[in-house]
């Protein structure tokens, strides 16, 4: 028999099979989300028409934001397995190894379309979240970090956003008592309508703490704790998963309410639990709330699960199964009790004046089954809710423009005078993007704990494993100008500044979680985008052998008519044995030797010169080396190991001229600068100082040992110069024949407060 009529027999035996009515109207499925095609798939799926709750659960969990339907298969590009990896992609957080029987977990999300609508509860909401999927695997939070992309600040609505956004960050990171130790952020047109808020969380855990979210064990209890449930937040993961237009915007009940005390009080339960070994699996309540957490649980576990809403604690009166089902009230975890434990479980949350409750038990067959005052309000196969979403294959061109403003010459335009060059580098220095970002970082608590070695301002925090000499240093990265004018080598830079600024501490760079940051999906511009993105993450981890343990995609960042910019952010996690030798940017005593690493091309595409004195954003970004990056990463880590660097700091954005002057700034000390040697491709000076070249570092030595970090670098494989020293209150930059001289306490004042003033509309 043919296979085409083996497949319509199935399907006649299928259809024969779907009893009843049809209960919910076409219109009803697809104010929710889901296409015709789709409702159909479900009901061949289920082998019946779904009713009103039913349809709304396949809603949320077939959206882009729980299913990845648009990107799944994409994704799967991505390198997810390295020796350092103990829980890749699949769980709320990726784990990986750092030696002595010590884990690490972390993980990085957005909360994008809510920030825009609600920006404090947006941002706050978004930091609880990700704390909660650290603290499920077992693990105890200990930093926090915001990539931040927003619209200009000369218009109101944006420093509106802004204001709220970093208040959002800061007013719950802070009252639950994690240090927010670094980010980064960016500021351009195209984040107007949809700024983006991603936000990573990082833990530290034993080997044997991992906790994960499957319900296994028929007859197994399961127990609802935490706060209560109540109506906000209803269809968060819908309204995640569509552009952010006017009407959408008006969908405030969409956005969560978050309690960051109640999130302190969860968190040391959950941690108490743990200790105790009285759970068998946990999940976040996040996107969809209960849905998801029931049916990702009991498909993880290749169970059942039957959950009596009856029993489910509420903090409002007449809510119906769809209200319950659907809400995202924050601080909430499903937990599987370890069998006959679950009084000491609510023992122990009503010590810490949480809610418990059981709410049901796992069962055998697969089904997810939802009952209320006795009635089955809905039943579905919890592996067709979590895990059989469609993943398509959407359709992808390349956009006209990567073409035209790739073939753009920086070399058309007038070079600049060295006269001009002062003004030039102080205009730079006060630009949105290369400014300080002290007054964002200042309203965060990002030493509570006592445990943060290297505080935000830098490259890369480092932070201590409490009771160890151990630290974990962490930073987040995209340039989503290059992204967007070459989205495979933007992520492949990305990846590359990222693993650079690890190794500039004297980490070692380990893996990879990335948030894909997107347009509308079904435009084929951006679909390809997207693809580029990811292929450029896949072979830039490929290289650096720092494989991707999970992340978030947030599809539909625009208003119907205009998408932001690719903007894939990394957070990357490294590790060291001894904080005590951690190197921090910023230049630390007069008199010590200056040396550039690596090498100095003609490369302005992209560049903030460009963009900042031209308002030009156009040609090639820098290219991406990985041989020169793999050597750099080798000799930052060898060096700080054997106490060779005073300080160290990455040379990107803004190029040398931005990298020495931040090093200068660091600490008031100035330098005489030279780079006559280095200027190994016969560059004019105001390229020099603008190119932004990879794979470069500023390093600051004692003079003694400066023959020795020349030598390191030599043998692994990577150019070093020598171009001055430090000392004096001014920054002075000359090489044959041409030079230029700023006043550090003029740059700095104009470096320091240029964010501040812009926000205050001055």
């Amino acid at each position: 028999m043919a296979e085409k009529d083996v497949k319509e027999m199935e399907l006649d035996r299928i259809d024969a099979k779907i009893e009843g009515e049809r209960t919910v109207a076409p219109e009803d499925w697809r104010a929710m989300g889901l296409t015709d095609e789709e409702y159909d798939m479900i009901c061949h799926r289920i082998g019946k028409h779904p009713n009103f709750l039913e349809v709304a659960m396949f809603s949320v969990m077939w959206s882009e934001h729980c299913s990845y339907k648009n990107s799944r298969k994409v994704l799967k590009l991505l390198p997810t397995k390295g020796e350092c990896v103990l829980q890749g992609p699949g769980e709320n957080a990726g784990i990986v190894d750092v030696g002595d029987g010590l884990a690490v977990a972390f993980k990085i999300e957005s909360h994008n379309h809510p920030s825009a609508v609600e920006p404090y509860q947006g941002a706050a909401t978004g930091s609880g979240g990700i704390i909660r999927d650290i603290f499920t695997m077992g693990a105890r939070p200990i930093a926090v970090l915001d990539p931040l992309f927003f619209g200009p600040t000369d218009d109101a609505r944006n420093r509106h956003i802004i204001d709220g956004v970093v208040s959002g960050v800061a007013g719950y990171g802070n009252a639950v008592g994690i240090p927010t130790v670094g980010g980064m952020s960016w500021f351009g047109k195209c984040y107007s309508v949809n700024p983006l808020v991603n936000v990573m969380c990082v833990g530290y855990l034993k080997h044997d703490e991992i906790r994960r979210g499957k319900a296994t064990g028929a007859g197994n209890k399961v127990m609802l704790i935490g706060s209560t449930t109540g109506r906000d937040g209803i269809h968060g993961a819908t309204f995640a998963s569509a552009d952010l237009t006017e009407e959408a915007q008006e969908r405030k009940s969409a956005v969560q309410v978050g309690d960051p005390f109640r999130e302190k009080l969860l968190l040391e339960a959950c941690l108490e639990l743990v200790a105790k070994d009285l759970v068998l699996g946990i999940q976040d309540l996040g996107a969809a709330g209960l849905t998801c957490a029931t049916s990702e649980m009991a498909s993880r576990g290749g169970s059942g699960m039957r959950v009596e809403l009856d029993l489910v604690p509420k903090r409002e009166t007449g809510m119906s199964p769809y209200e319950i089902m659907l809400s995202e009230s924050q601080e909430r975890m499903l937990m599987v009790p370890v069998p006959g434990k679950e009084g000491e479980v609510t023992d122990i949350l009503r010590k810490w004046d949480l809610d418990a409750a059981v709410i049901g038990e796992v069962t055998d067959g697969g089904l997810l089954t939802i009952t209320m005052h006795g009635d089955v309000v809905a039943e579905v196969p919890a592996d067709q809710l979590a895990e059989s979403a469609p993943a398509y294959d959407r359709e992808y061109t390349k956009p006209a423009y990567i073409d035209e403003l790739g073939a753009f010459d920086p070399d058309t335009l007038p070079a600049p005078e060295d006269g001009e060059l002062a003004g030039i580098i102080e205009k730079m220095a006060a630009s949105a993007n290369l400014c300080s970002k002290h007054w964002i970082y200042s309203q965060y608590d990002h030493q509570v704990g006592s445990g943060t070695v290297i505080k935000p301002g830098g490259d890369a925090a480092v932070v201590r494993i409490p009771g160890t000499d151990k630290g974990i240093a962490v930073t987040t990265d995209v340039n989503p100008r290059y992204c967007y004018l070459y989205p495979r080598e933007g992520a492949k830079l990305a990846v590359a500044e990222a693993a650079r600024k690890i190794a500039l501490t004297g980490a070692k760079p380990l893996a990879v979680t990335n948030c894909q940051n997107h347009g509308n999906p079904m435009k084929p511009e951006v679909y390809w985008s997207f693809r580029e993105s990811v292929l450029g993450l896949a072979e830039g981890c490929e290289a650096f052998g720092t494989p991707v343990t999970g992340g978030n995609v947030s599809f539909y960042n625009e208003d119907g008519e205009t998408a932001i910019y690719p903007t894939p952010t990394i957070g990357m996690v490294g590790s060291m044995d001894d904080v005590e030798k951690a190197v921090s940017a910023g230049f630390k005593r007069a008199g010590s030797s200056v040396v550039l690493i690596g090498e100095t091309k003609d490369e302005l595409g992209g560049s903030e010169y460009l963009s900042t004195v031209h308002g030009i954003e156009a040609g090639r970004p820098p290219r991406f080396d990985a041989a020169a990056e793999k050597g750099l990463i080798s000799f930052l880590t060898e060096a700080a190991g054997e106490g060779l660097m005073l300080s160290a700091h990455d040379c990107a954005e803004g190029g040398l001229a931005m990298a020495l002057l931040e090093d200068a700034l660091g600490n008031g000390i100035g330098a005489d600068i030279d780079l006559s040697d280095a200027n190994t491709n016969g560059l004019p000076l105001w390229k020099m100082l603008f190119s932004e070249s990879a794979a470069r570092a500023i390093v600051e030595v004692e003079p003694g040992k400066a023959a020795a970090v020349k030598a390191l670098a030599r043998n692994n494989g990577v150019k070093a110069f020598y171009i001055g020293k430090t000392g004096g209150s001014k920054l002075a930059v000359r090489m044959s024949g041409s030079s230029v001289e700023l006043d550090l306490g003029k740059a700095g004042e104009s470096y320091e407060t240029a964010l501040e003033r812009a926000l205050a509309g001055r």
